[in-house]
């Protein structure tokens, strides 16, 4: 286990050392995600009642479409002078290939979160009177989930010539769940609803990621080798 997790940890810091030189990721992440903020705030003129309603939807077309940006280049970039054959050849497990994907890849996408949400409310011109802590743990559990299955669509994708294009087609099917209950709770908190009344969805998400942490780490191996 302690060797797995430092091959984990070692994946990760690559990562993160690797994009922190560069910030092309974060970069064009944060450039989409901003881009989507000031297009859907000049196309709306919401009064106080009615932006309860479409700014969680918002928010999360900015966070889904940022995040995936990020996960195309997260594999493409170890396709370079075949960069993945290298982790291939590491003695450790190749789960640890994914896990190290899957955190660097959350960090990434809670880094853009983390910036993005406070502006969605500035320029909404929303009053939040909710509960933070809530509004942060459902996004966490929601993010999760969508990074847990759209790190390993994307290793499958990035052997393809169009991974761009079928990463999408592959992977918003699969997450509709997700985007529903994130929606849903963002929705449900927003109008100063408490954790424990968007419970019902926060099971179906949580259930949702295990389920999806659980069957990639099981598969990576056979993906790999495809």
């Amino acid at each position: 286990m302690k060797e797995f997790l430092s091959a984990v940890g070692a994946i990760v810091w690559k990562d993160l050392k690797a994009e922190f030189r560069t910030k092309e990721m974060i970069s064009s992440m944060l450039i989409f995600a901003f881009l989507v903020i000031v297009i859907f705030s000049f196309a709306f003129d919401p009064t106080a009642q009615s932006v309860k309603k479409i700014l969680p939807g918002v928010i999360w077309v900015a966070f889904i479409f940022a995040g995936t940006l990020g996960l195309n280049r997260s594999f493409l970039s170890e396709q370079i002078n075949e960069a993945i054959q290298g982790l291939m050849l590491a003695p450790v497990d190749r789960a640890a290939i994914y896990f190290g994907k899957v955190l660097g890849n959350m960090i990434y996408t809670s880094l853009v979160e983390a910036v993005a949400l406070p502006v969605f409310i500035i320029l909404f011109d929303f009053s939040f009177s909710g509960s933070w802590l809530s509004l942060i743990l459902v996004v966490v559990a929601s993010t999760f989930g969508f990074v847990a299955v759209g790190t390993f669509l994307a290793a499958l994708a990035s052997n393809t010539r169009t991974s761009e294009v079928l990463l999408p087609i592959i992977l918003f099917p699969v997450i509709v769940p997700v985007i529903i209950g994130a929606v849903e709770m963002t929705k449900a908190i927003f109008a100063g609803s408490s954790l424990g009344e968007v419970a019902t969805w926060l099971r179906v998400v949580l259930v949702y990621d295990v389920v999806f942490l659980v069957i990639p780490f099981l598969l990576f191996d056979f993906l790999l080798e495809a």
